[in-house]
């Protein structure tokens, strides 16, 4: 018999979702960002349901292959740019634009002499990860725009270290940084991640690069994908594999961390660590069992978690137990983890069966 554990993925949601941040920018272009496997949800479930996006960001060639084995002709950008000379062909045989944010890239571009590549130059406007700082981004601006084998159409990008925070300075502050730097940088520009789409209006400019938001996550509990309209686009669920009466004073688990403080209801539901369940969530946070609220006890272990059914006395084996998604909002569980909605998706295993809902679209 199959494992219970499913990963359940709304497409209807994410094709919502997509308008949703496409109506909060209406002149912009959307690139879906679909790396990490699209959030953990499936590259190609994921990219065929969002076929009408402008351009997917993807953080692979590998990946990019596989879009375009899918049959997607949109532009793809290599988020995180070419690593070696030899890439370059594959650039131009899958026709991928590609970000360009080091030296040692535009080393290999001045070695190279091939038909013009789609080049996304990258600024550092202060999260000081990938990027030009701004007197470096101007010469290597220009220095692009000379090269026979640069499209002369060159996207000037950044990357908000915290747009989650709607009145954060540390946004408007590279906000300044990157136009005051553009201004001498004729082209298409490209500042809003999810969070800047969702709170940043003066950011949005002529590209949009949405990941999260497509998937209905947040970064943080408050104000929370939902409300923004966002639905979740995964929910995992499993079923109730036991039941049993455990006495007074006895433990749960390993390390018999639960102690009951009265004769009670334990269930078993099979799902664990093993499945991507974070092993150390806190104590008393909540799944669905029949749609309703019950708390986890115990520890999480690989394959199993163990719920107090005090409150639903009548549960029985093989009833349904969602343990994110709609009707919980993944955000309660990442924040007993002390971890994101992101990481929770990715984390997934291959174990996991997967379903989707039919598609029925015109696009």
């Amino acid at each position: 018999m199959a494992r219970a554990t499913t990963a359940h993925i709304h497409l209807d949601a994410l094709q919502h979702n997509m308008a949703l941040l496409k109506a909060k920018a209406p002149q912009a272009k959307l690139m879906a960002v679909v790396k990490a496997d699209g959030y953990g949800h499936g590259l190609e479930r994921v990219a065929l349901a969002l076929r009408t996006a402008d351009a997917f960001g993807v953080a692979s060639i590998s990946d990019a292959r596989r879009l375009r084995e899918a049959g997607l002709p949109q532009q793809i950008v290599l988020l995180s740019g070419f690593d070696e000379a030899s890439d370059l062909e594959q650039l131009r045989e899958l026709q991928l634009d590609t970000v360009v944010h080091h030296q040692s890239q535009l080393d290999m571009l001045g070695s190279d002499a091939g038909t013009p590549l789609r080049v996304w130059l990258k600024m550092d406007t202060g999260m000081h990860r990938l990027g030009f700082d701004p007197d470096a981004f101007k010469t290597a601006f220009a220095w692009l725009k000379s090269r026979a084998n640069v499209h002369p159409d060159i996207v000037c990008m950044s990357h908000f270290a915290a747009s989650e925070d709607q009145q954060g300075k540390v946004t408007q502050q590279q906000m300044l940084c990157f136009s005051e730097t553009v201004a001498e940088c004729p082209g298409a520009h490209s500042l809003s991640n999810s969070a800047a789409v969702l709170n940043w209006p003066s950011a949005h400019g002529q590209w949009l690069r949405a990941g999260g938001a497509l998937y209905g996550l947040s970064l943080s509990p408050e104000p929370g994908s939902a409300a923004y309209g966002l639905q979740p686009a995964m929910t995992l669920s499993t079923r109730l594999i036991s039941v049993k009466t455990v006495k007074k004073g006895e433990r749960v688990g390993y390390s018999g961390m639960y102690q009951c403080p009265e004769d009670m209801t334990v269930g078993v539901a099979a799902v664990g660590y093993g499945d991507g369940y974070p092993r150390h969530v806190k104590q008393e946070t909540p799944v669905l069992l029949n749609g309703l609220r019950v708390p986890i006890i115990g520890r999480v272990s690989m394959d199993l978690m163990t719920l107090d059914l005090r409150s639903q006395p009548d549960a029985s084996v093989g009833d349904p137990v969602v343990l994110w998604g709609k009707g919980l909002p993944i955000e309660e569980i990442a924040l007993a983890a002390e971890t994101i909605s992101y990481e929770l998706t990715c984390s997934i295993t291959r174990r996991v069966g997967f379903t989707e809902d039919a598609l029925f679209t015109s696009g």
